[in-house]
């Protein structure tokens, strides 16, 4: 029995034995692990860094393509808009130069009509010489509304400096300062732009007017100076 005894004893020590050096491997393994493991840890978490760190400069870069491409679109859009306002600006006012050149005959036709005296008799070829001027400047008018060329109304109208151009003071009693009571030469526009001024004679009081109420001015500032004169007497 005591074989036997010591024989189980020997086993169990043996067994210990072997779970004690098992035992020590393994923490023998783990310390060995350690470095390794802690090693290939920084290594991720140095990779997981660095790819954050790439993502945010694209979304950087991209947000950065992105407003210079909406700002190019934005720069293209403008340069269209500006470049169909200056094609419809050049077909309206090409022939600006045209316009006024075209002005000179029919400011020519007025005058020679504007000579001839309506009341006296004329003979019947001078008639039919007025007939044919005017049917003229008749033609000349509808040329020029069609290509929206249009009369400035002057006479009557208070001066303008946009569309009046004074060219001298006509004294009248019965208007107001500052209308044009004369037209020298007729104005137009072309699309609601100035083609030429109208050269007109503008309205002013009479000088004899002036000079009474200079003069009233006068004589009311030596009664008032004599007054006090008076008074001391």
């Amino acid at each position: 029995m005591t074989e036997k005894k010591e024989k189980s004893k020997n086993k169990k020590t043996k067994e210990e034995n072997l779970k004690d050096s098992q035992d020590i491997k393994t923490n023998e393994d783990i310390k060995n692990k350690d470095p390794n493991e802690k090693n290939e840890n920084n290594e991720n978490n140095q990779n997981n860094i660095e790819e954050k760190t790439t993502e945010e400069k694209l979304t950087e870069e991209v947000g950065q393509l992105k407003e210079e491409k909406i700002r190019l679109l934005a720069e293209m859009e403008n340069i269209r808009k500006r470049f169909e306002r200056e094609k419809v600006e050049s077909i309206k006012f090409g022939s600006i130069n045209l316009a006024r050149d075209i002005l000179s005959p029919s400011d020519n036709i007025e005058r020679a009509l504007s000579a001839i005296p309506e009341d006296e008799d004329h003979s019947q070829s001078i008639k039919n010489l007025i007939d044919g001027l005017k049917m003229v400047q008749k033609e000349f008018s509808t040329i020029l509304e069609k290509n929206e060329i249009k009369r400035i109304e002057s006479l009557d109208k208070k001066f303008d400096p946009t569309h009046h151009q004074a060219m001298m003071e006509v004294e009248k009693d019965d208007v107001e300062e500052g209308i044009v009571v004369q037209e020298i030469q007729a104005g137009y526009t072309m699309f609601d732009r100035l083609l030429r001024p109208a050269m007109v004679g503008v309205s002013k009081k009479p000088l004899l007017e002036n000079n009474n109420v200079e003069n009233l001015e006068d004589n009311n500032q030596e009664n008032i100076e004599k007054k006090p004169e008076n008074n001391e007497k």
